[in-house]
């Protein structure tokens, strides 16, 4: 017999007592009709703190109860618990999943079935431009105003991914966003987005680099295939077919230096950084390319430049004498080019206060404005064109400097005034240069 059945006998056996006891049949039936609603009474109480407890589903607060309801207390506490620390994994996943969503390089924005926000990382706000926390709840056509995007939401047609203007640094240079639109669930829909503006930049940087290279190529070319036709079909004096072969020679000379140019780009950007191991006299470096630029100056110009080779801090460098030998000598051969012939190029080594080291070279050239200076490293971007061409340029130089600066840890520095001349210099950091010790 349960404890109910036991409580519910003994409350109504009390009641009919207490009524024999006032000797009256009806009162004894009265009294054991008190004795059961009181135990009705009770049992429902028992009932209702059963069932506030199970309101609030505190596995913790389990109210103090025998019997059925004491059993059933403790049944229910069990279940709660264990769906608590489900409760608890199931968190602790959805947020290490949010986490991992939080790190992707790729924006998510997912979306209810009104098209409102309901969640998005930082990637993709900062990509479209409005807040993750402040907007949330908010329509996203509303934020994004792009008439290609609200006709691709309105659409329904998310086969596949749109491109958009984001927000840039500069309202004149907006970042480019490409996205996509994912329906799952009820309605519901998930919007990756990805940032291609350096994807775009590359294709374009390719395609002028194939349409630059194929033009310096052709240049040439034409000039000898013409200067071939000519000695094929007419008789020439001896003299004129001197001064085409000259001519021919001119241009094979140029074709092999960009081809060479080209080759060493290949080779800086497909091998490894050079270490610190190999240490190097930077006086040495200094002669070589030196003596370079003075024979190339009696070479090219009627009137030679005035070279000067300044004192500076005797000095090792460490990195790839090949690599720092190129550097130079382009920074050199730039300076002899384009300087108008009896100017002035200064070139040696000076040491900053910050511990860095330059190579510099400076010039009583033309000058640089300063809408081209940031500019010049990249491949065959020209100033002038013509003159380039005249002095025989392949428009590599430069991107051949950077990209052996950065190799050994520095930079390339350019300062220039139209009409006055420029200085350009390749920085190295403390860690790439030492001091001699004489002694």
């Amino acid at each position: 017999m349960t404890r109910r059945a036991i409580e519910l006998l003994l409350l109504v056996a009390l009641g009919a007592v207490w009524g024999w006891a006032q000797e009256s049949p009806a009162i004894t039936f009265a009294g054991a009709l008190v004795g059961a609603l009181a135990w009705t009474f009770l049992d429902g109480v028992r009932a209702r703190r059963v069932l506030r407890w199970l309101n609030k589903g505190e596995a913790t607060r389990a109210p103090n109860l025998g019997g059925v309801w004491g059993e059933l207390v403790e049944r229910c506490r069990k279940v709660i618990k264990k769906l608590e620390k489900k409760a608890q994994s199931s968190d602790a996943r959805l947020e290490d999943f949010l986490a991992a969503i939080q790190a992707s390089p790729n924006g998510v924005v997912l979306l209810d079935s009104s098209g409102r926000i309901e969640w998005s990382n930082l990637t993709a706000a900062n990509q479209l431009g409005f807040d993750p926390q402040r907007d949330l709840g908010q329509y996203v056509r509303n934020l994004v105003r792009n008439p290609a995007f609200t006709a691709y939401l309105a659409g329904g047609d998310f086969g596949h991914e749109i491109q958009i203007d984001g927000p840039g640094p500069r309202p004149s240079q907006p970042t480019k966003i490409s996205m996509q639109v994912h329906p799952y669930g009820k309605k519901r829909k998930l919007m990756i987005t990805r940032d291609v503006t350096a994807v775009l930049l590359a294709e374009a940087m390719r395609r002028d680099f194939v349409a630059n290279v194929s033009h310096e190529i052709r240049t040439p070319l034409t000039v000898l295939s013409g200067f071939v036709e000519t000695m094929q079909s007419i008789p020439l004096e001896e003299a004129d077919r001197t001064r085409y072969l000259d001519l021919m020679s001119q241009q094979a000379h140029r074709m092999q230096t960009l081809v060479s140019d080209l080759l060493t780009l290949s080779r800086l950007e497909g091998s490894p950084a050079p270490g610190p191991g190999e240490w190097i006299d930077a006086e040495e470096l200094l002669s070589h390319v030196v003596q370079e630029a003075k024979g190339l100056t009696h070479a090219i110009s009627p009137t030679p430049h005035e070279i000067e080779r300044m004192t500076g801090p005797d000095l090792w460098v460490s990195g790839a004498r090949t690599e720092l030998l190129s550097a130079m000598s382009n920074l050199m051969s730039n300076a002899v080019r384009y300087t108008p012939g009896g100017g002035r190029i200064r070139s040696g080594w000076r040491l900053r206060a910050d511990g860095w080291v330059e190579f510099f070279v400076s010039d009583t050239g033309p000058g640089i404005a300063a809408e081209h200076i940031p500019r010049l490293t990249e491949r065959f971007y020209r100033v002038d064109r013509s003159r380039s061409r005249e002095t025989g340029g392949t428009g590599l130089g430069l991107a051949i400097v950077k990209h052996v600066a950065q190799r050994h840890g520095g930079h390339i520095e350019v300062q220039s005034v139209l009409g006055e001349g420029s200085t350009f210099a390749i920085a190295l950091p403390p860690a790439r240069v030492r001091e001699r010790v004489n002694g």
